[in-house]
């Protein structure tokens, strides 16, 4: 696939990193001459210097037979008005676009084609909004991803010396709660992955990666592990566009504190916030930690602009007693680093929110792609199509499929016509019916239109598993 990456920031250069060692033909455009040579120093990729948003520029970078343009500068009006020049120009089948600014995103007429023609507009704040919120819901997990419109949760959670299925085989699981289906999808031990049979055991340390139906994830976790006490008391260290979006979604539910740097900053979230308690002053001062009473919360989110600053605050506020920390950090070795010590969860934006943009470049009906492990796992929710004859899935149990090793199908999300039946919409059906999640075993029958969710424990083995998906031209 030949695609034109607009913007060398942190988001363009982990999409253009990810899709490169894929074998599609990329092409970065940014102003900044040396962050482009720093990129073509590294990977295999051509560069233009110049403005994202000048059609000579466009041209340049290959806009005429390009397959697809991700305009994902810092400016919101460069993105969408290079989308506009990418439809009416050069005629580029898909057009996505980062957007930052809340207003443009209350209005999506804005993004239609007659407009500024933006099939898909993007904004990692709110994504990494969303990310974090998730985990103040469910305190005991590493990380929570949806598939099939919420429908079904993978849900990443540590195991712990003491914890109910540490010891104990993985088919434990069905013993101790035969009312509720979940699938261990793949173990993380030391870095290695791990594709879990009946009889394997989970290790302390181990990071478990489960699906279940999403009504059952906490009955799920009780079960994984001893349940941490419910979320009450947030503190966000930064008032940036993350930090104000997360206050403004969380601060009806927690009592919520922030504190900004900037003091005109400051003033502006107090105005625009409700009932949270906005601080002006530095996240890495021990005393305004100590005077706020950081060691009474449960939760301390560092989201400034800052890697290293986010890094002192978290230790600085674990250190003096908050239970759980988290940061954002945007230098990958960074987090490698981080992670396993005494920050709880380090969040790399770019790795958050990549999956959004990878939906639109995997082969197949693929739904939704959820980047795990920094990048070195996925999770991706495809969409079955054809009939047995086409199709290398349908028509066979989960248990005949060719799948490469390091490959698990955990779930499928199937439209059910009984009558009463409980569901809702699934994205991509164009219809409001019933679905029911089945969680995948050994003689699951895979069906024609089923959201299949995939764990794929290396990036390498995605192609393998979009070759699998795809239909055979004769049923066309």
């Amino acid at each position: 696939m030949k695609i034109v990456i607009l913007g060398a920031g942190q988001v363009g250069s982990t999409v253009a990193e990810s899709l490169v060692s894929e074998a599609n033909d990329i092409t970065v455009v940014d102003v900044n001459t040396e962050r482009l040579k720093k990129l073509q120093d590294r990977l295999d990729l051509r560069t233009v210097a110049g403005n994202a948003a000048h059609p000579a520029i466009l041209e340049q970078a290959g806009a005429r037979d390009a397959d697809m343009i991700l305009a994902v500068t810092q400016s919101d009006e460069t993105n969408m008005v290079a989308c506009k020049l990418a439809a009416t120009m050069f005629n580029i089948p898909t057009k996505i676009a980062r957007i930052r600014s809340a207003d443009y995103l209350s209005h999506p007429e804005i993004f239609n084609p007659e407009n500024f023609a933006v099939d898909s507009a993007i904004c990692p704040e709110q994504i990494l909004c969303d990310y974090i919120v998730k985990l103040l819901e469910f305190p005991e997990s590493l990380q929570v991803l949806e598939f099939a419109d919420g429908k079904v949760s993978l849900v990443a959670v540590r195991a712990f010396h003491g914890g109910p299925l540490v010891g104990h085989e993985v088919s434990h699981l069905r013993t101790d709660m035969p009312q509720v289906d979940t699938r261990v999808a793949a173990i993380f031990r030391h870095d290695s992955p791990i594709i879990p049979e009946g009889n394997t055991v989970v290790e302390a340390g181990d990071e478990v990666f489960f699906l279940a139906a999403t009504e059952n994830i906490r009955g799920v976790l009780r079960e994984l592990r001893r349940m941490d006490k419910p979320v009450k008391r947030v503190m966000i260290g930064g008032g940036g566009n993350i930090g104000r979006r997360l206050a403004k979604a969380i601060e009806n539910k927690y009592e919520v504190k922030i504190i900004e740097y900037n003091k005109a900053g400051a003033e502006r979230l107090a105005a625009e916030l409700n009932s949270t308690l906005v601080l002006a002053g530095d996240v890495t001062d021990e005393e305004l930690l100590g005077a706020e009473n950081v060691s009474e919360m449960d939760v301390y989110c560092a989201v400034t602009n800052d890697d290293e600053t986010n890094i002192m605050s978290s230790l600085l506020a674990k250190r003096m007693g908050a239970r759980k920390v988290v940061a954002l950090i945007n230098r990958g070795s960074y987090v490698n680093l981080v992670q396993s010590g005494q920050i709880d969860i380090a969040i790399s934006p770019a790795q958050a929110t990549i999956g959004t943009l990878l939906a639109h470049v995997r082969r197949g009906d693929c739904a939704v792609v959820h980047s795990l492990r920094r990048g070195a796992a996925e999770a991706l929710e495809l969409i079955a199509h054809g009939d047995a004859k086409s199709s290398k899935v349908i028509g066979r149990r989960v248990g005949e499929i060719e799948l490469p090793k390091g490959v698990t199908i955990g779930a499928i999300v199937r439209r059910d016509d009984r009558p009463g039946a409980a569901g809702g919409l699934v994205k991509g059906d164009g219809g409001n019916h019933d679905y029911r999640v089945i969680i995948s075993h050994h003689n699951t029958m895979i069906e024609p239109e089923d959201h299949v969710i995939v764990f794929v424990v290396n990036k390498r083995l995605v192609p393998k598993v979009e070759k699998l998906f795809q239909v055979d031209i004769g049923f066309f």
